[in-house]
């Protein structure tokens, strides 16, 4: 998943792209509003997927953050997250009434910032992406149909039944085919918890999705980081 980063502070930008490479982020640093709304045309990074969100810092040094915004969703109706010391309802009212997507205050949890950047990007699901554009609400992954509002699988027509956590994970990996999830970041976006004791319950869902679904290969260990989706041919 391509990011767009815009942080004026190149030790902050540095720390959090190195954070966001880790969850398997293409992170793009811009350092002020002008660059961040040149990044996002499309001439600027030929052959390049767009971005899926854009996360944006207020404090900027050549024009105001809520600017940047505003001038963001005339060109691009990718995700803004803006990231701001600014906590009082005005100012978060404000961002949202310019288009932002979401508000996040500094400080805040490396956690809770991947958790919004994933939902926004859910909620956006369908207009870049192509796994997730046809049918509508439905990833087709091989034989493997998931479909999102009604919380239905099948295999190849036919229904399998999963259990509430078994289709949260499901669903988690399959918007992000190929891309490596942390355990950490899993137990966080379906377990809502950052329990460790979590981990091998988190392995026990997997087990039982594999055997479920038929298809051992379809979600991929990655030793030592966590799992990803590996989609089959069509």
């Amino acid at each position: 998943m391509r990011l767009l980063l815009v942080e004026d502070d190149n030790h902050v930008a540095a720390a959090l792209s190195a954070v966001l490479a880790r969850h398997g982020f293409d992170v793009v640093h811009a350092r002020n509003g002008e660059e961040a709304l040149h990044a996002v045309l499309p001439a600027t990074h030929p052959g390049k997927p767009p971005f899926a969100v854009v996360l944006l810092d207020l404090g900027l040094p050549d024009q105001d953050g809520y600017q940047v915004c505003g001038k963001l969703r005339k060109i691009t109706s990718t995700p803004v997250i803006m990231v701001t010391a600014r906590s009082d309802v005005r100012s978060r009212i404000h961002g949202l009434n310019l288009g932002a997507d979401d508000y996040v205050v500094k400080p805040y949890d490396t956690g809770e910032l991947l958790a919004r950047i994933h939902a926004v990007s859910r909620r956006k699901a369908g207009g870049d992406e192509p796994t997730t554009a046809v049918p509508d609400d439905a990833l087709r992954l091989g034989p493997v149909t998931v479909v999102l509002p009604t919380r239905r699988v099948s295999v190849d027509g036919v229904e399998v039944q999963l259990t509430r956590k078994e289709f949260d994970l499901l669903a988690l990996l399959a918007q992000r085919p190929g891309v490596v999830f942390r355990r950490e970041q899993i137990i966080s976006e379906v377990w809502h918890t950052s329990w460790e004791g979590t981990g091998r319950t988190l392995e026990v869902h997997v087990a039982s999705l594999r055997s479920k679904l038929r298809m051992p290969a379809l979600i991929e260990t990655v030793r030592g980081v966590g799992y990803r989706l590996v989609a089959p041919a069509v």
